[in-house]
């Protein structure tokens, strides 16, 4: 189905002439939509978080069957930089889990926050940079941090559309990686599992990196349905 036929599906005869002038003008077509499905799931979206893509549902589902290959107790899990929550709510939709969710961008939260109420679970978000405002142990921590480098070219739609804040960051796009790797360990069960959404060439610095910090650890970089390397996996069980 292309961008026009979704629109007549989804949008409001009344709202259909104005919502194809604003795909013609490079916006996309879940912003004018207002929501997506994301793992079964609808969530809502607008131009103060990112689009859910098909990789993180993909980072969804491998971090659910690797939990639940190392856990069968109720799990207290974090997610990283939750942006619209598509991770936070799905996991706990999925899971006998706690859930709490972090992002530093506080209208990326009333979205997160509306999202949590639509699907009907009970997740506690915090506002603030990474780990700042949490003070708990976590049997999981899974994020999909900007990751993109500030000289990477990418597509003009989702530039000019999606929030920098959470497409950019420093270091060749390492640096948010970096930080949840360095102080990981002060948030963390004896028994814990670090999952990543990655850039595709950023597997093998992540992966020496990661060894830094967690020297036992099983250590894994998979790759998304394309070929390409995409998920970050540090196993410590």
């Amino acid at each position: 189905m292309d961008n026009k036929e979704y629109l007549k599906k989804y949008l409001d005869s009344s709202k259909l002439e104005d919502g194809i002038k604003r795909l013609n003008n490079g916006e996309p077509v879940q912003y004018i939509i207002g929501n997506v499905d994301f793992y079964g799931y609808n969530f809502k979206v607008n131009k103060n978080v990112l689009i859910p893509r098909f990789e993180t549902e993909e980072l969804v589902e491998r971090t659910i069957k690797y939990i639940k290959k190392y856990f069968n107790n109720k799990i207290d899990i974090v997610d990283i930089g939750t942006g619209s929550g598509c991770i936070a709510i799905t996991l706990k939709k999925e899971l006998n889990c706690n859930m709490d969710a972090v992002d530093i961008s506080s209208k990326a939260l009333e979205v997160a926050k509306e999202n949590a109420k639509s699907n009907n679970v009970d997740i506690n978000f915090y506002l603030g940079n990474l780990f700042d405002e949490l003070n708990k142990k976590y049997d999981i921590i899974i994020s999909n941090p900007p990751y993109i480098s500030k000289d990477e070219e990418i597509m003009d739609i989702v530039k000019n559309n999606e929030p920098h804040i959470a497409l950019y960051a420093d270091e060749k796009g390492l640096k948010i990686y970096k930080e949840i790797i360095k102080n990981a360990h002060k948030y963390l069960k004896e028994k814990n599992i670090l999952a990543f959404e990655i850039g595709y060439m950023q597997g093998d610095y992540l992966k020496k990196y990661s060894k830094k910090y967690f020297k036992e650890a099983l250590i894994k970089v998979e790759k998304d349905l394309s070929g390409r390397d995409r998920f970050l996996f540090i196993i410590n069980v």
